[in-house]
């Protein structure tokens, strides 16, 4: 039996790999190809005639309402520019005036846009004619209290979407490792909520049970459902315009309305694109970071969707296109006081522990990143492949080994498994996850 041949996306070109014999290549779950739809424009025009579980939005929107129009960040693939036109046109007719209009970006923890990076994700001309403000998480003078949901989140929201008589929500449903999905809720909580509700409602899912719940029922989500909870307490009606989108970025159905009935029918689509049948957990997985390839923030999803398909004590290997570095992430930017063989011993002790650690220069979605770390390392051995990741954010990651070559990791997992192996290679692992 000879080595078998493996090609998996790097950037425009591929990365070629040799399994070693005695190898068996298991399977290459990748995401359905769903072709996109023909006119996106045309697509969102149709969703907003065909709302989920809400009425038109021309019948909810009325002239001299208060309207926030909450948009979700660049980090996110959701063509807002093609979806803000329509929306506008459908605002206008309804005889809204457009200063009664605020647009505010869904943040987070993550810095302010500046107003031409605004004006990129909206779309050219519409800047002008709009109010516009980066929500703030850390100043609880421009956030209203809304009370405290049933699993203990208190619920800080900026104040201009507060107290809106309508806000309108443009987000991505994809899915996320945290909250099973994105889209619906997610845009109010943790998208324009205060740092203290971000907090406690990433912690939530900081168990050994929910650390990993990409792609999973968001019925047994904890996070997913306090943020939901979180979102039903806002006074105003909360109408959400989703985008989803297949693995080339391209729009296959928009679905607007309810956020949580519209959000369902959105995440039924997502999960048939994007979960991948997997019969059982491989010795070794290769994944991708494609499409995911902006950053090492965005590749380490590819990690973090595909981990379970590894057995315990096998090799994870992640390749990161990261064309622009590692970007903004917490965990690769600040050196941890252990290493690896310091934080694999003391795990048990620590894991109970982070939901409640305060380390300087760490956002609260890398308090929870932190979290996954570790039972990450402890599920597996993790190799990256990530040559455009700065040799300092590369020490501070003790968590995973990096390789200088990709063969480099093929056969630091032939020496784990020297003569057979079961392996599995997600080609496109920065969306696919594994449906097992």
């Amino acid at each position: 039996m000879g080595s078998t041949p493996v090609s998996v996306p790097w950037g425009k070109e591929s990365i070629s790999l040799q399994l070693p014999e005695g190898w068996r290549l298991a399977g290459m779950p990748e995401p359905s190809s769903v072709p996109p739809v023909a006119d996106v424009a045309e697509e969102v025009k149709r969703s907003l005639a065909e709302p989920i579980g809400a009425g038109r939005l021309g019948a909810l929107a009325r002239p001299g309402m208060r309207i926030a129009i909450v948009v979700d960040d660049s980090s996110r693939p959701t063509p807002v520019k093609k979806i803000m036109p329509i929306l506008l046109a459908e605002l206008d007719k309804a005889g809204v005036e457009s200063d009664c209009l605020t647009v505010v970006p869904a943040l987070g923890v993550h810095r302010g846009m500046e107003e031409a990076e605004l004006a990129g994700r909206l779309g050219e001309g519409i800047i002008p004619g709009l109010k516009w403000e980066n929500p703030d998480c850390d100043d609880p003078e421009k956030m209203s209290f809304l009370g405290t949901t049933s699993r203990g989140t208190p619920v800080w929201i900026n104040k201009t979407v507060a107290e809106a008589d309508l806000v309108i929500s443009i987000g991505c449903i994809e899915p996320h490792i945290i909250a099973s999905f994105g889209g619906g809720y997610k845009n109010i909580l943790p998208g324009v909520a205060g740092r203290v509700s971000i907090a406690h409602n990433h912690a939530l899912n900081c168990s050994p049970a929910t650390f990993n719940n990409v792609g999973r029922a968001i019925e047994k989500n904890p996070m997913r459902l306090d943020l939901e909870e979180a979102g039903r307490m806002l006074k105003p009606q909360v109408y959400i315009i989703n985008a989803i989108l297949n693995y080339r970025q391209e729009v296959v159905r928009i679905v607007s309305g309810d956020p949580i009935e519209s959000h369902r029918a959105g995440v039924k689509v997502s999960a048939g694109l994007y979960g991948a049948k997997v019969e059982r957990p491989a010795d070794v997985v290769i994944t991708d970071s494609h499409p995911m390839d902006i950053d090492l923030r965005q590749g380490v999803k590819a990690l973090a969707n595909t981990i379970r398909a590894v057995k315990p004590g096998g090799v994870l290997i992640t390749f990161v296109r990261a064309e622009e570095g590692t970007g903004v992430f917490g965990l690769a930017n600040r050196k941890l006081p252990l290493g690896k063989g310091g934080l694999k011993l003391l795990s048990p002790v620590l894991l109970p522990l982070v939901p409640k650690l305060k380390l300087k220069g760490m956002g609260e979605e890398d308090r929870f990143f932190l979290y996954f770390a570790l039972q990450a390392m402890r599920h597996a051995t993790l190799l990256m492949y990530g040559p455009t990741i700065p040799e300092v954010n590369q020490k501070n990651l003790v968590f995973v080994d990096f390789v200088q070559q990709p063969s480099q990791a093929i056969e630091l997992a032939r020496q784990r498994f020297p003569k057979k192996a079961d392996v599995l290679v997600f080609p496109h692992g920065g969306i696919t996850y594994p449906d097992m």
